[in-house]
């Protein structure tokens, strides 16, 4: 309770809370409150291109337009939330758990096991991610699964160096070494000491992670690479739009702008759990 007050008093990360818990609310209730149908294609030639707050022929209200299909752009932006935000959510989540494995045992065991660990995630890290990325969705047929696995295998190495670095930290603190002088197993010694006192870089990586891969995820559909049309992502409604950037640029710009949003809200909830579990700098805050 007291991390959360500490983060709700960060101006930054209340609004980038509130930025990410609107749009998760969105995602979630999607079915229920998008007031059309985000595939539905009714009289096409009658219904594409209507510009924001426009009356269809139908006598609706198309509050966002509708694109060059006449799908409703309000209803497929509420359906792509649940696309974006899941990927980027579970990609960061494998990201940060096999970064943290990785660079925990490294640190913990040191030596050769050490030295392998650290050389594949060099080797991992010398590869240009977009250039990765590229090659292996384009290896198979590009569907959400793909998409969330590759994001995450992809974005794991600058975790484990990090959680690498910590780790070896608090090995060196007094209660690292009482415990191993009392005989607590490795197993023991890292899932009981070291990693619950390692999880505050952790964390953070994996909210700022969560922005990167919706961002990468974007980019992806961008380019037809990510989640596959039909189904509306922030991404391919980018991608669906660059051809009407100035017959229609809301069909463009509007995802943009929520890809955007959330990248941004990411990146201050990250900043404001970063100062609310670092002690040195909740320490320095006044009051």
């Amino acid at each position: 309770m007291n991390v959360i007050k500490t983060v709700l008093r960060d101006r930054r990360a209340a609004v980038g809370l509130g930025v990410l818990a609107l749009l998760a609310i969105v995602a979630v209730f999607a079915p229920w409150i998008a007031p059309h149908d985000p595939l539905a294609q009714p009289d096409i030639l009658r219904t594409r291109f209507l510009g924001p707050f426009t009356t269809a022929p139908d006598g609706t209200i198309r509050w966002l337009g509708t694109d060059q299909l006449g799908r409703d752009l309000l209803s497929r932006l509420m359906f792509g939330a649940r696309i974006s935000l899941s990927v980027g959510l579970l990609a960061a989540v494998i990201a940060v758990a096999l970064g943290t494995a990785v660079g925990s045992v490294a640190a913990l065991f040191g030596g050769a096991v050490e030295g392998v660990l650290m050389a594949l995630t060099d080797a991992a890290l010398a590869l240009p991610r977009v250039v990765l990325l590229l090659a292996l969705v384009a290896l198979f047929n590009p569907s959400f699964g793909l998409v969330v696995i590759v994001l995450g295998f992809t974005g794991w190495m600058p975790v484990a160096r990090l959680a690498r670095g910590e780790v070896k930290g608090i090995m060196a603190q007094p209660y690292a070494a009482a415990a191993v002088a009392a005989g607590a197993s490795p197993a023991r010694l890292l899932l009981r000491h070291l990693l619950p006192n390692a999880l505050t870089p952790m964390i953070v990586a994996g909210a700022l992670g969560v922005g990167n891969a919706i961002g990468l995820e974007a980019g992806l559909s961008f380019l037809g690479l990510g989640v596959p049309a039909p189904g509306p992502s922030w991404g391919n409604m980018i991608a669906s739009g660059r051809d009407a950037l100035i017959q229609a640029p809301w069909i463009a710009t509007l995802p943009g702008l929520a890809v955007v949003a959330a990248v941004v809200g990411c990146n201050l909830v990250g900043d404001g759990l970063l100062d609310a579990l670092d002690p040195a700098a909740t320490g320095s805050r006044p009051g």
